[in-house]
């Protein structure tokens, strides 16, 4: 059946601005998708205040993310893919930006994506980890593969939400576990998260991650919340 027939009989919504979607538009429509505010990645010298959250913590390689979170329009965006059972819109944004990433050095030597894990109650309560379809999507554009199983959630901690920065790190302490370091040694993986504020859920991960023998780390999430200052090193 054609698409514009299912279109008419089931339509869809943006998870942007809820307007009726064409039936070439995916999960967003195309003007809520140019008005997100995209961060950019430039490589080579050139770093961001993404990077920076993790140097001399973690073997971080390079970060990014697609878009700056700007309050409603993009809480809207994030609490659908989490909350309303519209993850395969973290799959299309995933995509495109994997796609707008074309060009640059970013993916260049990634072996694996690893998404953020859930805790195993929290995903039977919500039914996915929309991290993986983050990493879906990624990696239906690169063609790198998604590394399941290679750590855990081992703590079901409370909602970063309301926590000031210290009080999220406290909060996101030894919550993971790296369960297979054979699978990643010697390897440069992609971590990946929906939104970073402080940084400090990944950096708890990361630093599970990178009790593997000579891994090397990069990050990417949908979502930036924090003030982008670019630093050129010589």
């Amino acid at each position: 059946m054609p698409s514009a027939i299912l279109d008419f009989f089931f339509p869809r919504y943006c998870c942007m601005c809820e307007r009726r979607l064409m039936s070439a538009e995916v999960e967003i429509c195309a003007g809520c998708l140019r008005e997100l505010n995209r961060i950019g990645y430039e490589g080579g010298d050139e770093h961001s205040v993404i990077e920076r959250l993790f140097w001399g913590r973690i073997p971080i390689v390079r970060a990014t993310s697609m878009f700056q979170y700007e309050g409603e329009n993009t809480r809207r965006i994030l609490h659908a893919i989490k909350y309303f059972d519209r993850p395969e819109a973290a799959t299309f944004l995933a995509r495109v930006a994997a796609e707008e990433l074309d060009g640059t050095d970013f993916f260049d030597g990634i072996d694996g994506i690893i998404p953020v894990p859930l805790a195993k109650k929290k995903e039977r309560k919500r039914g996915y980890n929309q991290c993986d379809y983050i990493c879906r999507g990624l990696s239906q554009h690169t063609g790198i593969p998604v590394l399941e199983g290679v750590a855990e959630r081992v703590v079901n901690n409370p909602t970063q939400t309301h926590l000031d920065p210290q009080q999220r790190k406290d909060n996101v302490k030894d919550i993971f576990r790296l369960v297979d370091p054979a699978r990643i040694e010697n390897k440069h993986v992609l971590l990946v998260d929906d939104v970073i504020t402080t940084g400090s859920t990944l950096l708890s991960f990361a630093e599970e991650i990178a009790k593997a023998k000579d891994v090397s780390i990069s990050i990417f999430s949908l979502a930036f919340a924090g003030q982008m200052i670019r630093t050129n090193l010589p």
